[in-house]
């Protein structure tokens, strides 16, 4: 969950917005972390919640299920790629390893254009603030091109990331 109360509240914001807009949550199919925090506020404001969990993580329990769907797939290749076919766009909050791993493949594939799909960071407390200085001196290094910069939004907001990913905010009632 993090050690600050915001990165809660954060996905809190997020999954109220998700569901207000009718906006469907897909995710990894957990109920831990800030990701299940997330699963259960779309769910309890009426939402839609798709997961998409491998075998061994249900063996595990670590599988959300109350979610409108459950895919159990075989490994997390299988999950990432069922996961980025059901997506019009990705959201990350503050996580850990597998946060950055998700966020970096998105990106990557963005970058290689195997998907031109929208990607931001809910930049909550500056969480994100050293991956986006790494992204900047991989840019002034010339290790990546200053064009491809773009391919990643940022905000502490959850409401401005939806807006900046140009998802439809209009209509979102305030989060409560």
């Amino acid at each position: 969950m993090g050690k600050r109360d915001a990165f809660q509240e954060a996905a809190r914001e997020l999954g109220s917005l998700l569901a207000a807009g009718s906006i469907e949550l897909i995710y990894g199919g957990g109920n831990c972390g800030l990701m299940g925090v997330l699963a259960d506020e779309v769910l309890k404001n009426g939402g839609r919640v798709t997961g998409v969990i491998p075998e061994g993580l249900m063996g595990k329990e670590l599988a959300h299920l109350q979610l409108t769907k459950l895919h159990v797939v075989t490994d997390m290749h299988e999950r990432k790629a069922l996961m980025s076919s059901l997506a019009d766009g990705f959201v990350a909050l503050p996580g850990g390893f597998g946060t950055f791993e998700e966020l970096f493949e998105v990106i990557t594939w963005g970058q290689l254009g195997l998907q031109q799909k929208p990607i931001g960071l809910v930049n909550v407390e500056g969480f994100f603030d050293p991956v986006l200085e790494l992204m900047d001196h991989a840019i002034r290094e010339g290790f990546v091109r200053p064009e491809q910069r773009h391919l990643l939004v940022s905000s502490p907001s959850p409401k401005e990331v939806l807006q900046m990913i140009r998802v439809d905010t209009s209509e979102f009632a305030r989060p409560s």
